[in-house]
Formats: C-alpha cells, structure tokens, sequence
C-alpha cells in the first residue's frame, strides 16, 4: 500500500506592499505573517462595515475572528481575476457570512432555565438586525427563495450584503452587466411576488 503526502506549497516572497493575492498565496503555503499582514489591511474596515450589520461588538469580533481563519483555511481557493490585486470582495463574503453563521447561533441557542440565569437587557436589536430577521422570515423571504439562484445570488450581493456592482461581479464571477441586468429582473419578480 502507497501512502502519499500532500506537497508542501513553497510561499512566495511577500511583505507589507505585496498584493493580496501573492498574500493569500503565502498564506496557502502555511505563512502565518502574510495571514497577519492581510489581516493589519483588512480588518479595520471589514469590522466598520460588520459593525453597520451587527450592534453587538462580541458578535462582530467573533465573525471578524471566524472570518481570518476561514482565509487560513481556504486562501488556497482565492482565484483572482487577472490583473485583480484586491481580495476584498471576497473577504466581505466571507466576512458577511460568518456574521449571519453568528447570528443565526444566537437565535438558535437552547435556553435551559431561564430561572436560573435571568437575562440581561443589553439594548435594542438593530434595525439592520431587524430588517435582516423580517426578511428572512417574512413575504420577501419567502418571494426570494422563488427567484431562479442567479437572480437571488445578484440580489443577495448588492442588496442584502451591501457590495458595489463590480465587488457582486467579482464574487459571482460574471461581468457588471450581468449583474445589473439579474438585479433589475429579480426586482421586477419580487415586486410581482409581493403586489399580487
């Protein structure tokens, strides 16, 4: 019987001015510093921009924290577009998912006994937070899970996730045109599904 060894990836030179994408690369081939150089550039503003999605800084910090050991996890997987130096659209999509994984934890956590730990209010729910449960659960969520998932995929990008045309495209993978193009026709449909 064989045994095989995954090849070790050799790292490329990288520093603080390398391109995230010679980062991720690195950080595929084990490099810890190139996971904390990419780190130092991203998260100041993925977290300003979770923290618009999320009241709770522990939720935040804990998505931010999920979100850079996914890239540990997965840098291997980052393909950029040529000439693309830029990763981060895909690190909001990371970033914004494991924000909703946070929440939906919370929602879903079994309470025991309420008698013996009583709980403590630490403010009102967000009305992002809000919007974000009503559409879920309410009509437009339902409306949503009847679009084709190439519109839904358009529509979840630039308007639930708050990414611009070109960050949806470099995500989804398809030109800006396209996206416009599935956002405009999702609309229409979830206008019909909600009007009649």
């Amino acid at each position: 019987m064989k045994l095989f060894r995954r090849a070790h990836r050799r790292a490329p030179s990288y520093g603080p001015d390398s391109t995230d994408p010679v980062l991720l690369t690195a950080i595929a081939a084990g490099e810890a510093e190139a996971l904390e150089i990419l780190h130092r550039r991203h998260a100041p503003w993925l977290r300003a921009r979770l923290n618009y999605r999320c009241s709770d800084p522990d939720q935040v910090d804990a998505a931010l924290q999920e979100t850079f050991l996914a890239v540990w996890k997965n840098a291997g997987s980052f393909t950029p577009r040529p000439g693309d130096t830029d990763a981060g659209a895909w690190l909001w999509t990371i970033a914004i998912r494991q924000l909703i994984s946070q929440l939906r934890r919370r929602a879903n956590r079994w309470i025991s006994d309420i008698e013996a730990e009583p709980y403590e209010t630490i403010g009102d729910a967000s009305a992002e937070d809000t919007v974000l449960l009503n559409i879920e659960h309410g009509p437009l969520g339902a409306a949503l899970h009847t679009l084709s998932p190439e519109l839904r995929a358009a529509i979840q990008a630039t308007v639930l996730d708050g990414l611009t045309v070109k960050e949806a495209a470099q995500i989804l993978q398809i030109p800006e045109g396209t996206v416009k193009t599935r956002v405009m026709r999702a609309k229409a449909r979830l206008r019909e599904a909600l009007t009649s």
